[in-house]
């Protein structure tokens, strides 16, 4: 997630949350937090649409919080409202996470039904294409002027 819309949901400015951050950066390893490269961050911008222009930074480039580092800004941040949202948001990361463990299930099995029908249905492809060439070399053969003997 990234630091503004953190700040958002914490209800808080995003520097007021960064400036949390610095104070106690050795609870956020590169693994918990780091900041996003300048291209990055383009990229992102122009591909995402954002429901309220005025959340994105017109400057500074935000910081990104991996699920660790968003449960430990509830030890930066400790007012009653951080701990609700973060609650809540290691509880969607839950979610999230099972439902990509059942989804990654959900995908293998689509894939195995693919591979087991794509043989069939290969046979079958390969037995209409044959017939559709035959049926064409014939229709060829008929509008084809005979040489030859003519009765």
């Amino acid at each position: 997630m990234l630091d503004f819309d953190l700040a958002e949901l914490y209800e808080v400015e995003t520097r007021v949350l960064n400036q949390a951050v610095k104070r106690n950066i050795g609870r956020f390893p590169s693994d918990f937090m780091f900041q996003l490269t300048k291209s990055e961050w383009e990229s992102m911008s122009s591909q995402i649409v954002m429901t309220y222009p005025v959340k994105r930074p017109k400057t500074a480039i935000p910081y990104a919080f991996t699920e660790p580092g968003v449960a430990m800004l509830s030890t930066v941040l400790r007012s009653e409202k951080a701990i609700n949202v973060n609650i809540a948001i290691i509880r969607a990361f839950v979610f999230m996470r099972r439902y990509a463990l059942t989804h990654k299930d959900l995908t293998a099995k689509l894939k195995e039904l693919e591979t087991k029908y794509d043989t069939q249905f290969k046979d079958m492809y390969e037995a209409l294409d044959y017939l559709l060439k035959k049926d064409k070399l014939q229709i060829q053969q008929a509008k084809r002027e005979k040489i030859g003997y003519k009765k």
